[in-house]
């Protein structure tokens, strides 16, 4: 993806104090005649010595409405003069200051019972709200006051009314805080009943569950990340009813415009109730959390489609959104030459000039293709003579297809070099922690699924740059951008992270990312927790004193930030000396067990967490059944050598594994294989000897507990100096007294450097 500037940026217009600033959002609006100030101490400052209330303007950079207002009114004269004499004007990028976007986001919902962005809230000088709402046209329509006479007629009313906006400010502040403090809910059980939560939470998604289209209720139509997640859960406890709704949803999207049929990706969401016509910004966190889906509904299934479009979604991101300091950009914007969805859209014309008319033609009937075109402008559904390519739109009979034609896939890779040559879409190039902790999870999980290496080690260097450039001074920070890492981390930041990187360490075994993970949770337990209530609030200790204090325990497009952190806690809990983790994760969520119950829609996150600290009866701990782990992270050796390297089978309590040579035909047996990039010899494998054991009245070999594996290594006396990676994968069964889980595959990595013989 080409360089380029930030959407709406007007150069040649004077720079207000925004252009200091370091965020793509922000910097859009820094040649605005609006006079505006970020938050900070110096906008609050003007506000109470000038005696003006606030216009407080949070978006960005990838919302399409949010670049429609600044064209209307953010640049007309005539509006940022009214601003400018009546009001001190702030704007914020949410994803820089989400503690800022949900407390006045949750106000806004309060008065007008909807919310999204632009968000537009007016405030008291002292940040306390009175009026809010969302986009405001430049003139009266279809019921909406026009921006000039909102804030010309919010003028007046503080000038002459300032005792009815102060009684409105006082008692939403009030609501505002009782309804962000997240205090628990009486519950009718004395435990958590996790059978009894999952069966209420499947049946609210069955009772909404659209069969014809997939995902729940009608347009618009967000990708459902949390309740897929869940029910890919539900599915491998044989709740049987869970897995066709998850596997239609993710058919149905796949098949339809909201996924980037040439470039690979989904876009944000869409506007009807078939997957066809999207919103067209594309997010890193949307794309991680559905390529994990797909790689994980491959990983149930075995069925190639859903392999298919994880890895399209995974090398999406690797090659638009990678940084090359090794962290992942925010998004791309749905708009570009001011147009929303030009960079993605076709004519008939065109593709038939690119791909020659025999091959253009069947491409175009392949993606349903008009001459007339089939994409309709949203607001006023007029016909565009563009197209959005889609596969299927609701109840067909055409599959997701496992494998797409040599021919489709030469006209896919033609037409994306194509769109290349464009002029894209604005750029989001900070980086975030939280959504980077998402992505750096998804590679795992993903190249673990579909043995795909390069995933893995793209996860890896995504986790060193969060964890050094991000982490300059040993202390966690929330955005890097433009050469500079700044913000204190907040709770998504250190929960998803943690995630992450224990995803990483069950992708390679390394046990430095589970280190780094226990110590995230650590600080999470230290500076989030709410001692009175239990469960962590978004901002630490250390953050900026707002009017509310919030608590994170609903999903949104996010997964909510404490269901996150309790499921880092329960897989942290079977660690050594983890007790202190489970503990923390049991009280949080027995503690909050009646949200779980009254509110099955928004606590999907939560639910998950709370299956894992229950993995049943049996006596078997939470977390994976078994890890692999390399002994040494980093070995070296000089030409001639022949070094042996040690990787750890952890088998978890309650588990065994068979042998390498199982005593009955019927087994499963543990096998290694050994991929490398080295010049050097390598294996074979040596296993450890098994335990015998019976089981169900026959005498088995199997490993339980810690079994050690080692694989020489023979490096040759002519071996030029240099790095290599060796990659151990063991593939086994693992199985309690009376069930067998399906097969799995688990896998580890060891650098090897080659060092120049002395002299």
């Amino acid at each position: 993806m080409a360089e380029h500037p930030p959407t709406g940026s007007h150069p040649s217009s004077p720079a207000n104090r925004l252009a200091q600033e370091k965020s793509p959002y922000l910097l859009q609006h820094a040649h605005n005649p609006v006079d505006w100030y970020p938050w900070g101490p110096e906008a609050l400052e003007a506000a109470r010595q000038r005696n003006q209330p606030i216009f407080l303007s949070i978006g960005y950079s990838a919302c399409h409405w949010c670049h429609v207002m600044e064209r209307e009114s953010f640049e007309d004269p005539a509006v940022a003069a009214l601003l400018n004499e009546h009001f001190i004007s702030i704007k914020v990028d949410r994803e820089e200051r989400p503690d800022i976007d949900e407390i006045y986001m949750t106000a806004v919902q309060m008065m007008t019972r909807h919310g999204g962005w632009p968000l537009s809230v007016f405030l008291l000088p002292d940040g306390r709200p009175f009026y809010g709402g969302t986009y405001f046209p430049p003139e009266n329509r279809h019921g909406r006051i026009s921006f000039r006479s909102l804030i010309t007629q919010l003028a007046d009313a503080y000038r002459n009314r300032f005792s009815e906006l102060e009684e409105v400010a006082t008692q939403l502040t009030n609501e505002l805080r009782t309804a962000t403090r997240q205090r628990p809910l009486a519950s009718n059980a004395p435990g958590i009943d996790v059978d009894g939560l999952l069966e209420a939470s499947l049946t609210d998604m069955a009772e909404r569950f659209d069969s014809a289209n997939g995902g729940f209720g009608a347009a618009p139509k967000f990708p459902p990340h949390h309740a897929l997640r869940l029910l890919l859960l539900a599915a491998e406890r044989e709740y049987r009813h869970a897995l066709p709704m998850a596997l239609i949803t993710l058919e149905r999207m796949a098949l339809g415009g909201i996924y980037d049929h040439i470039g690979g990706g989904f876009h944000r969401y869409s506007t009807d109730a078939v997957w066809l016509l999207p919103h067209f910004e594309k997010m890193l966190y949307d794309n991680a959390l559905l390529s994990r889906l797909y790689a994980e509904a491959f990983r149930i299934t075995r069925r190639e489609c859903f392999a298919r479009i994880a890895r399209e979604t995974c090398d999406w991101v690797l090659r638009d959104l990678a940084d090359r300091n090794g962290g992942f950009r925010s998004a791309l914007d749905a708009d570009s030459e001011g147009e929303e969805g030009k960079y993605y859209v076709w004519s008939w014309d065109e593709v038939t000039a690119l791909l020659g008319e025999e091959a253009g033609t069947d491409f175009c009937r392949k993606y349903h293709f008009l001459r007339k075109g089939n994409y309709r402008e949203e607001a006023t559904g007029q016909i565009t003579g563009f197209n959005i390519p889609y596969l299927a739109l609701g109840a067909t009979d055409t599959g997701l297809p496992d494998i797409l034609e040599e021919e489709i896939v030469a006209a896919r890779e033609t037409l994306r070099q194509h769109r290349y040559q464009r002029v894209p879409p604005g750029q989001d190039d900070k980086i975030i922690t939280s959504w980077n902790g998402l992505m750096i999870g998804a590679l795992a999980v993903a190249g673990k699924a579909l043995n795909e290496p390069g995933y893995i080690a793209a996860a890896e260097r995504a986790a060193n740059f969060c964890l050094t450039a991000l982490r300059p001074e040993g202390r966690l920070l929330h955005r890097y951008a433009r050469g500079e890492a700044a913000i204190p981390a907040f709770l998504d930041d250190y929960a998803y992270l943690a995630d992450g990187l224990l995803d990483l360490f069950e992708a390679t075994g390394m046990p430095v990312w589970a280190e780094e993970a226990r110590q995230l949770a650590d600080a999470l337990l230290a500076d989030f927790w709410d001692p009175e209530d239990g469960g962590f609030f978004f901002a630490g200790k250390d953050h900026e004193t707002l009017i509310a204090r919030s608590k994170d325990l609903l999903d949104g497009a996010l997964p909510s930030a404490n269901g996150v952190a309790a499921r880092v806690l329960v897989r942290l809990s079977v660690s050594e000396n983890g007790d202190r983790y489970g503990q923390a994760a049991q009280a949080l969520l027995h503690n909050y067990r009646g949200v779980l119950q009254r509110a099955p829609n928004g606590t999907h996150t939560l639910l998950t967490a709370t299956l894992a600290i229950d993995r049943g009866d049996d006596g078997v701990g939470t977390g994976p059944p078994v890890l692999l782990m390399a002994d040494s992270d980093d070995v070296t050796g000089l030409p001639g050598d022949v070094l042996t390297l040690g990787f750890t089978l952890r088998v978890a309590p309650g588990y065994h594994i068979n042998a390498h040579r199982p005593t009955l035909p019927n087994l499963i047996p543990t096998t290694a294989t050994i991929a490398f990039d080295l010049p050097a010899s390598v294996g074979p494998v040596g296993y450890p000897a098994p335990v015998p054991e019976v089981v169900g009245g026959d005498t088995l070999a199997v490993y339980r507990e810690r079994n050690v594996l080692t694989v020489p290594v023979r490096i040759p006396p002519d071996a030029e100096p240099g790095y290599g990676i060796l990659h151990l994968s063991v593939r086994f069964q693992a199985c309690t007294e009376t069930t067998c889980l399906a097969p799995e595959q688990v896998s580890a990595s060891v650098r090897i450097r080659i060092a120049e013989p002395a002299r």
